[in-house]
């Protein structure tokens, strides 16, 4: 982020009006020097056919190679998985934020967007807030152009090794409220495992 979008954050946060403002600009500050990572995926499920535990389509049942066969024929294929985000707070005082945005992207490929409408605590001191953030989209529609095998291997192999996701990044825009005031982080964080 440029020193000078840092800056005129803060400075926005500091001249708004309010008895706790140092308070509220405090945990502004602390957010800022969080250190956010992808901590795990988990949950994946593909036309309603876990994949937490599959590498290849030939370790699938009969009865799940069916159900993504069908659902391949038909016009929709669902992905869904719950991405954790963990946030590190080094700071000696609390970091927190009222709103998460955030795009997903796998493979460098937009694949959806959304927000977390929550407030977020991060405690002091090293302490650290896992965040859930629930996926689901349609993969046949965001990958068009893709062939049937292409699009289920695509899906295989999500969560990587250790459940750790290799191929996924976030870009999240934190919003924290001061006195009444929804203030945006001054562009997008790029969070990588």
């Amino acid at each position: 982020m440029k020193l000078a979008s840092l800056f005129l954050f803060v400075t926005a946060v500091l001249l708004l009006p309010s008895c706790d403002v140092v308070q509220q600009a405090q945990k502004v500050g602390n957010l800022i020097n969080c250190d956010f990572s992808l901590k795990s995926v988990e949950n994946i499920s593909l036309a309603g056919v876990s994949l937490q535990q599959v590498q290849t389509l030939s370790s699938l049942n009969v009865l799940d190679a069916g159900r993504l066969t069908a659902a391949l024929a038909g016009g929709a294929l669902p992905l869904s998985f719950t991405l954790n985000v963990q946030a590190r707070n080094p700071n000696k005082s609390a970091a927190g934020m009222n709103r998460l945005e955030w795009i997903l992207l796998i493979d460098d490929i937009e694949m959806t967007k959304g927000t977390l409408n929550r407030q977020i605590n991060i405690p002091a001191n090293n302490g650290t807030s896992v965040i859930p953030l629930q996926m689901n989209f349609d993969l046949k529609k965001v990958l068009s152009n893709r062939s049937g095998d292409a699009l289920l291997n695509f899906a295989l192999g999500l969560a990587g090794t250790n459940n750790k996701p290799s191929r996924i990044s976030l870009k999240a825009k934190p919003t924290i409220s001061v006195s009444g005031y929804s203030l945006d982080y001054p562009g997008y964080i790029t969070i990588t495992p």
